[in-house]
């Protein structure tokens, strides 16, 4: 979780766009990023995998009114819906924008070449059918929130009683290196998101960064294998209640429309 996901980004700023927020070439630059190029193949209509632009003027036309974001991980289908097909290519790359308003799907591959130090990346977008049913296991953003200021307090007492060389102030000095790198790049969110959703997602991509410093920077004193295992295990509902928390903010530009918020 130490970047934004690509369906993070395809999802805010494709709802920006779709909501006529932004400008289609502001939407593409955002959503491409440091990336080369990106590319959706299978729309139905074309024989060819197509830019952004084109592709996301053709899922308008075919009914889609938003976008909502898919993290899923092994045994949990988060913001899955099916079908098998569907679900399979989402958990192989770990995440997946569902389409809403048409039983479209976007499941991104990521291509790289070029020598070291040079290396450019270029992303195809697979657009294949959706099962028209509710996203499973995301929260509210009421839900999300209060979640995550549970899991933020019981991150930092696992990391400190596993004494992992991720608590403490390398943790500290990482999150506010982080923290200054977002507020000199992109923004959290597209326009259009309530104030909550950036907040929580904020707090959800902190909460990310613990527990990968944890699995990144080192053992500190877990120096056994049981000790490890005891330290993942420990972590794993903390990182869990992260990616909810992550999908509940992306879509909830998604979720306010449906209950008429907008």
């Amino acid at each position: 979780m130490l970047s934004e996901p690509r369906s993070g980004r395809l999802a805010a700023w494709g709802n920006a766009l779709l909501a006529g927020l932004v400008s289609p070439d502001d939407a593409v630059l955002e959503i491409v990023g440091d990336d080369a190029v990106h590319r959706v193949e299978g729309l139905p209509g074309e024989s060819a995998p197509v830019g952004l632009t084109l592709a996301l003027g053709r899922l308008r036309a075919l009914g889609v009114s938003g976008l909502r974001v898919a993290l899923p991980a092994p045994g949990h289908p988060l913001g899955l819906s099916g079908p098998p097909e569907f679900n399979a290519r989402a958990m192989e790359a770990e995440q997946a924008v569902v389409c809403h308003g048409a039983a479209f799907g976007l499941v991104p591959e990521v291509y790289e070449a070029g020598p070291d130090g040079d290396v450019h990346v270029e992303v195809v977008w697979h657009c294949l059918a959706v099962r028209e049913a509710p996203p499973a296991d995301v929260p509210s953003l009421g839900e999300a929130e209060r979640e995550l200021a549970e899991a933020l307090r019981d991150a930092t007492e696992v990391l400190s009683r596993l004494d992992v060389a991720g608590s403490g102030p390398v943790a500290e000095a990482a999150i506010d290196a982080y923290r200054a790198r977002a507020e000199r790049g992109r923004e959290v969110l597209a326009p259009g998101y309530p104030p909550r959703a950036v907040r929580v997602l904020e707090l959800a991509q902190r909460v990310g960064l613990l527990v990968s410093l944890a699995c990144e920077n080192g053992h500190g004193a877990a120096v056994s294998s049981a000790e490890m295992r005891a330290r993942a295990e420990a972590l794993r509902p903390v990182e869990r209640v992260a990616r909810r928390a992550q999908v509940a903010a992306y879509n909830a530009y998604v979720e306010e429309r449906e209950r008429g918020v907008r």
